[in-house]
């Protein structure tokens, strides 16, 4: 063999052919891509996040940094979930839908009988160091079950039973989370039920049928079986669920929060108060957790909303960018399932801080005060970086049934 060809630089898929040794296993693990904007505005809500908690008051026990120090620790922790959920091949979980239903309903059902009752409802089991709130992590296992099911049966799509059956699966869990109860998650797990079916392309009849139902059934539930004295919520439920309908009616009483959160947003203007008063003297309930940005509102103003919003609108779209380049229909509606849950809590949370919708306990994601709730979303979002990894490093392919 001659110098020249001896002293040429030889391609590395040769150097492979010829016995050498190209990038190790774990070097291709760790070299998968992640996406900058998406994590970038996860970052940032969580700044905000600890930032606002920072100026809601004096917190637990007296203590003006319990809030900060908790929400900074889940924060961490959900971040680094993030990053090690987005290196595993999430196709993986593809096969085991049932066992992943199944760890769902139990998962609700130890609720019922381990969880310790807080303002009149049982949602959570409480450890020493922690309370584990069954519905939030519910909303992750139901994406990934309800997505493996609909890949299983692709070739029912078009049978108006398999989306019944869909449907049914999502209902029995909602009906779980209700009873907790929990209005607010059981109608999220309903929205990301209905977005799979979307983003899998099932046949818009069916989901026009499914939105009649719906109306149909709120209709009887808060009209229909309250006139004739059949009450199906209790009582402080169904006044809670249309407050936002006449808010000046009770405002002393079930319209007391979204006054309260209102005139909190009015008073911090253009760039905020330093008084805070609204919400650093609880005229504004649960200023940590449900109505935080209304403690964002008064303490940052019209300023600090809009920054929160424009991550928000960063998180969905780079969300809404990973469903159209999966490589799978599966990785699909996982990212759409997330992208309608983010959306969903969006909305109403915020929509409930301005008076635009009921009042259902639903926390900004992120922003919100709670352990559950935060890595909950995380682990989401850490399922959407690993979909976003496998389209980048290793091709792109057609997605059936995607948008």
């Amino acid at each position: 063999m001659s110098t020249a060809l001896r002293t040429a630089k030889v391609p590395p898929s040769v150097a492979i052919a010829e016995g050498g040794e190209g990038p190790s296993p774990l070097s291709r693990f760790l070299r998968l891509p992640i996406d900058p904007w998406l994590l970038l505005a996860v970052v940032g809500i969580g700044i905000c996040s600890v930032l606002t908690l920072k100026e809601t008051g004096t917190g637990a026990a007296g203590s003006a940094s319990y809030y900060v120090l908790r929400q900074s620790i889940y924060l961490g922790i959900g971040v680094a979930l993030l990053l090690l959920v987005s290196r595993f091949d999430y196709s993986l979980l593809r096969n085991y839908p049932r066992p992943i239903y199944a760890i769902l309903l139990l998962s609700l059902l130890a609720v019922r009988a381990l969880g310790s009752s807080a303002n009149g409802s049982v949602r959570a089991i409480q450890f020493p160091l922690f309370s584990f709130q069954a519905s939030e992590i519910g909303k992750v296992l139901l994406i990934l079950a309800l997505s493996g099911f609909f890949v299983e049966r692709l070739r029912f799509i078009r049978d108006r039973r398999n989306t019944a059956l869909l449907m049914a699966l999502t209902v029995v869990a909602a009906l779980l989370v209700m009873i907790q109860p929990d209005i607010g998650s059981s109608l999220v797990y309903l929205v990301i039920a209905v977005a799979i079916l979307f983003i899998g392309g099932v046949p818009g009849r069916h989901l026009a049928t499914l939105f009649g139902l719906a109306v149909v059934a709120a209709t009887l539930v808060l009209v229909a079986a309250p006139a004739a004295g059949v009450h199906l919520l209790k009582r402080y439920q169904e006044e809670r669920l249309t407050a936002f309908l006449h808010p000046t009616r009770n405002a002393q009483k079930q319209g007391y929060q979204q006054q309260m959160s209102q005139i909190a947003i009015g008073s911090g203007g253009r760039t905020g108060s330093k008084a805070a008063t609204q919400t650093a003297l609880n005229f504004v309930p649960e200023a940590h957790t449900d109505f935080i940005f209304a403690s964002l509102g008064e303490r940052f103003g019209f300023v600090g909303a809009a920054v929160v919003l424009s991550l928000f609108a960063l998180l969905i779209w780079r969300i809404l960018r990973v469903v159209t380049m999966a490589r799978d229909l599966f990785g699909a509606t996982i990212a759409g399932g997330v992208a309608a849950m983010v959306m969903f809590q969006l909305f109403i949370n915020v929509g409930m801080t301005v008076g635009i919708s009921p009042i259902t306990g639903i926390p900004l994601p992120l922003m919100s005060y709670g352990g559950s709730s935060v890595v909950s979303t995380m682990l989401a979002l850490g399922l959407v970086q690993a979909i976003y990894a496998r389209a980048r490093g290793g091709g792109r392919k057609a997605v059936p049934g995607a948008i």
